[in-house]
């Protein structure tokens, strides 16, 4: 693949604001792990080498195990993940693939079993930021 621009360094205002959701993030509350098995499941579905590479190293770091990671991609078919994680990543892949699965009420309704609705705002801004990040990364071909 052609080399592409390396976007931090041409518009180094836009990193900046994308580190900032990721400083609100990190004060949020919610579980490292959890963060982590968002971006992951996130970059997954899009295709994103790099943020998969470096999501899969953190989520190791932040504890999870490696039956977890391989199973991630089916994470519906495994007991693996508790409700609370599976309310999430459904929600994760709805809002990652928008146009297709247009955030179901019955998975917001999920949603509110285990989460507070802060946490389900933060949650929503794990989700759009690492959809932002990935598109960076595809985009300009970013390589783990």
């Amino acid at each position: 693949m052609s080399a592409r621009i390396k976007w931090a360094e041409q518009v180094p205002e836009a990193y900046k604001a994308m580190a900032g959701l990721e400083q609100a993030l990190a004060k949020s509350g919610l579980e490292s792990s959890l963060l982590e098995l968002i971006r992951l499941r996130a970059s997954q579905i899009n295709g994103c080498a790099f943020c998969v590479n470096m999501h899969a190293n953190d989520a190791r770091k932040a504890g999870e195990t490696e039956a977890r990671l391989q199973t991630l991609v089916v994470w519906q078919e495994t007991d693996f993940f508790s409700e609370r994680e599976r309310a999430a990543l459904a929600w994760v892949e709805s809002l990652t693939q928008l146009a297709e699965r247009h955030a179901p009420q019955h998975q917001y309704d999920a949603l509110r079993e285990h989460f507070s609705e802060a946490e389900i705002v933060n949650l929503t801004l794990a989700i759009a930021t690492i959809n932002a990040w990935n598109r960076f990364g595809v985009g300009f071909a970013m390589m783990p």
